[in-house]
């Protein structure tokens, strides 16, 4: 019974740590959010939410390579979540490792295949290798599947 106890209050305590990061993440202070993830993850390394929310920190303040891992992890861990494939390709695209990036875009497609962020964000990947034609198509597939983003590139890319 006092293990069971035990359990419950470490399991609060981690329970308090990411609430905090999460108002600190409405607050737009990433920096100190993502300390608190990693204070949280050395408890409970197995929490794959932590390792994403991390991850979006560091992308958040241009730390690619860290949110790189990040979303790794969970990759790793969880290879059927899409939006961990768009994040780090997302951070990849910022790297301009587009080719690195097409990879997961297409991976997370896959995985979800109406996904407009994908589609939008490989449109992105397509674009920086200069394949401006099937970058469009993927914007305009986004378009269709909802994205307003995918309106405005359309619109400001001379797509056709």
């Amino acid at each position: 019974m006092l293990f069971l106890v035990a359990e419950t209050n470490a399991q609060a305590a981690i329970e308090s740590i990411f609430n905090q990061a999460e108002n600190l993440i409405g607050s737009g202070e990433y920096k100190q959010a993502s300390e608190l993830y990693s204070k949280g993850i050395a408890q409970d390394p197995e929490n794959l939410n932590a390792y994403l929310r991390r991850g979006f920190c560091h992308s958040v303040m241009k730390e690619y390579d860290a949110a790189i891992a990040d979303f790794g992890v969970v990759i790793d861990k969880h290879g059927r979540d899409p939006y961990s494939f768009i994040s780090r390709g997302s951070a990849y695209n910022k790297l301009e490792k587009y080719e690195t990036a097409m990879i997961d875009f297409d991976k997370a497609l896959s995985l979800d295949p109406e996904n407009q962020e994908a589609f939008n964000n490989r449109g992105w990947a397509k674009n920086g290798l200069g394949l401006y034609k099937e970058a469009c198509e993927d914007w305009k597939t986004s378009k269709k599947l909802g994205n307003e983003e995918a309106k405005i590139i359309l619109k400001n890319n001379h797509c056709k």
